[in-house]
């Protein structure tokens, strides 16, 4: 690579012990953004920037890194010049201090003269900032920086990093930028894959990292590591006449425990596969990190990919060293199904009330009965209401939910799900299918922890959103009430996605759900009782909602949010269809117009004092105009309350938008503020009548106009 005479390749590594695999990621790209970030603030030119990651070590490679920041012109404005000479035209104390201030005598300042005075002045160079000497303290400085929630001491040393420190290479083209850093002096060994090149390299330049590690058995790279591994593992499933179940957390943490990645294929006894898939997989992938892998009709094969970190002479001894860890694995997950299998789910649900949920909220045998009693309000709620969402809590359906609910629970007390804790809920729906209770039943024991992250498939069946919203909300409840609430980045309780599950299961399902009752029925329930909470819930979940809206980068702007939350119901679902309609009215050359008389009238009736006992007395109206706009109001609110009614809201502004010429007919021909009380009184009740009607679907005086 050719650079300029004035820059260089710049080299940071920081050579560790092995380093954590799930955050290795977010180390590495903090720990480039900071070194970035100070030569950004010093003004240090520099070409394309590499991040490099591997177990063992965090390094940053920058090309063309200038030697250093361009000087740049200054301009310093000192004391008035009234005040820096005395009569004599000797130098005042203020004019003295400024010169010395910049380094140089007073006879070297100049004078700043505007329109507002004149001003003793200073200009000059700046020298730029020395990319060696600056060096060291932006390493510092993005090392303090990173997010690291513990830092750990080793040695004798002071020094603290994510783990032990054993070298520090810094070099600038050819040579080592002398710095200490973490307790250790840089230098320009590295080190390369611990067992195949166990020696010190030495670096001759910056630009020959990536290769010298290679030649080291390192990929040094972060990215070209994955996709060698992805690539190795799709062709080795491939082999096996299979298709190798690739997660991206498993690649990226696979990624991260190696240096030098192998794909080695295995296998397991074929009786493993009548255990349920997801047991299977839980198995070979969460607690092994084996890739599993399918046939082409999508069952599970007895085979894995495992990758090795480290190039063998006698690959078939790592193979059957991984078949062998596997093997007990699986055993014990076949016995934990025969043995929870000898008690019905009834029985391990008696054992709840021995395991507490949270001290102040009870037992899990207690958050079963609130979310039963729950469950049970919504599923009442849904089937009065008409639409896609109705009927979960009538006939046969309430049945299944009620079931659902005293079961939900229940697998928590197996010992599948005592090893395998991710499985939770799904083992519910296993063994409830395997004791022949109806798919509805079995599919919501797993549906009620959906969805588990943003993005997750949410519950397909009534019964399962239904259990779903109550667990959220009782858990959302409880510990609101208990004054748990989350704080900034705080959240061990999962409020936040919980928050975020009940509002896409109600908008996406369309299901039209009292939220502000459900939430009150709830905080009657808890053991804890706090005034308050489910107003305080209610506001909480709000907020989570206007982000949900806002993120869907469709038009939805936060004026209209405020627009439709200020009216009326509480149900998430309403709040969006209204919303929709609001933006298609948006769209009419009249709404803009309309949003303004809206906002006109609010601010009118906003400073009078009108009482709001006053109704329309049409026999008061002096003006054509006012009797025009009464009679358009009697005209045409009952279609527009029947549309409001039946929520065909984009029809209701529709009909709204015909006021338009009316409305502008008043404003031009009426003074509202008549000398004449009751002519006063009753245009503001007119006006009040227009703005109640108006508001039916959305506050328009809350939009830009």
């Amino acid at each position: 690579m050719s650079t300029a005479p004035d820059a260089a390749c710049l080299l940071i590594e920081i050579g560790t012990e092995e380093l954590p695999p799930l955050g290795l990621p977010t180390l590495s790209a903090a720990l480039t953004a900071g070194i970035v970030k100070g030569l950004t603030e010093l003004g240090i030119a520099h070409g394309a920037v590499r991040s490099f990651a591997t177990p063992r070590r965090l390094a940053v490679s920058i090309e063309a890194c200038a030697e250093r920041a361009a000087d740049r012109s200054i301009e310093r404005r000192g004391p008035p010049a009234a005040n820096a000479f005395d009569a004599s035209g000797a130098p005042s104390g203020a004019a003295i201090a400024f010169a010395k201030s910049c380094g140089v005598e007073v006879a070297a300042l100049s004078r700043l003269t505007t329109d507002k005075g004149s001003w003793l002045s200073f200009r000059g160079t700046e020298r730029g900032a020395e990319t060696r000497a600056s060096i060291a303290a932006i390493l510092a400085r993005a090392i303090a920086d990173l997010p690291i929630a513990k830092r750990m001491r080793w040695g004798a040393g002071t020094a603290e990093f994510v783990r032990p420190v054993h070298w520090i290479v810094l070099l600038f083209g050819r040579e080592i930028v002398p710095a200490e850093i973490l307790g250790l002096n840089s230098d320009r060994i590295t080190h390369g894959h611990r067992f195949h090149a166990p020696e010190p390299i030495v670096l001759e330049t910056a630009e020959s990292y990536e290769a010298a590690l290679a030649a080291a058995k390192v990929v040094a790279d972060f990215a070209r590591r994955r996709e060698s591994i992805r690539i190795g593992v799709t062709a080795l499933a491939a082999e096996s006449g299979g298709r190798a179940l690739i997660e991206t957390e498993l690649l990226d943490e696979v990624t991260a425990l190696v240096e030098w990645p192998v794909p080695i294929a295995g296998r397991f006894e074929e009786r493993f596969l009548a255990l349920p898939r997801e047991v299977v997989i839980a198995t070979v992938q969460d607690h092994q990190r084996y890739f599993p892998v399918e046939n082409a009709d999508g069952r599970l094969m007895n085979r894995f990919i495992t990758v090795s970190n480290l190039e063998s002479r006698d690959t078939a001894k790592i193979r059957e060293g991984n078949e062998r860890v596997v093997r007990p694995r699986l055993s014990d997950a076949a016995f934990f199904w025969d043995q929870d299998r000898k008690l019905k789910l009834e029985e391990h649900a008696a054992k709840l009330a021995g395991v507490t949920f949270q001290a102040k909220l009870g037992n899990y045998a207690d958050k079963t009965r609130r979310v039963a009693a729950l469950a049970e309000a919504i599923g009442e709620q849904w089937a009065i209401g008409a639409g896609p969402g109705a009927g979960a809590g009538a006939g046969a359906g309430g049945a299944a939910l009620a079931r659902a609910a005293v079961l939900s629970k229940a697998d928590l007390m197996t010992a599948m799900v005592g090893e395998f804790p991710e499985l939770q809920g799904t083992m519910g729906r296993y063994y409830a299918a395997a004791e022949g209770e109806p798919d509805e039943v079995s599919r919501a024991l797993e549906e009620q922890y959906r969805p588990r992250f943003a993005g997750d498939a949410l519950p397909a069946t009534k019964t399962g959103r239904a259990l779903s919203v109550a667990d959220k909300i009782d858990t959302l409840v409880g510990i609101f009430a208990i004054e748990q609430r989350p704080t900034g980045t705080k959240d061990p309780f999962g409020l936040r996605r919980a928050a975020l599950g009940v509002l896409r299961i109600l908008i996406e399902a369309a299901i039209d759900l009292d939220l502000g009752a459900m939430l009150e029925v709830s905080a009657a329930a808890q053991p804890v009782q706090r005034p308050g909470t489910a107003a305080e819930v209610y506001g909480f979940m709000i907020e989570r909602l206007r982000g949900l809206l806002l993120e869907r980068a469709d038009g939805t702007t936060p004026e209209m949010i405020d627009a439709v939350l200020t009216v009326g119901r509480r149900s998430p679902y309403d709040i969006e269809l209204r919303l929709q309609a609001l933006k298609g009215f948006l769209q009419l050359p009249d709404a803009v117009i309309l949003a303004a008389a809206n906002k006109r009238i609010a601010n009118i009736l906003k400073k009078s004092a009108v009482e709001d006992s006053v109704r329309v007395d049409a026999t008061l109206f002096a003006e054509p105009a006012e009797r025009q706009l009464y009679a358009d109001l009697q005209e045409r609110s009952g279609p527009v309350l029947a549309a409001i009614g039946e929520r065909r809201y984009a029809e209701s502004l529709r009909l709204l938008a015909s006021f338009r010429t009316s409305i502008d007919g008043f404003f031009a021909a009426v003074m509202v503020m008549d000398e004449n009380p009751a002519r006063r009184d009753n245009r503001l009740a007119l006006l009040a009548a227009v703005r109640k009607l108006f508001s039916g679907v959305a506050d328009l005086s809350r939009l830009p106009g």
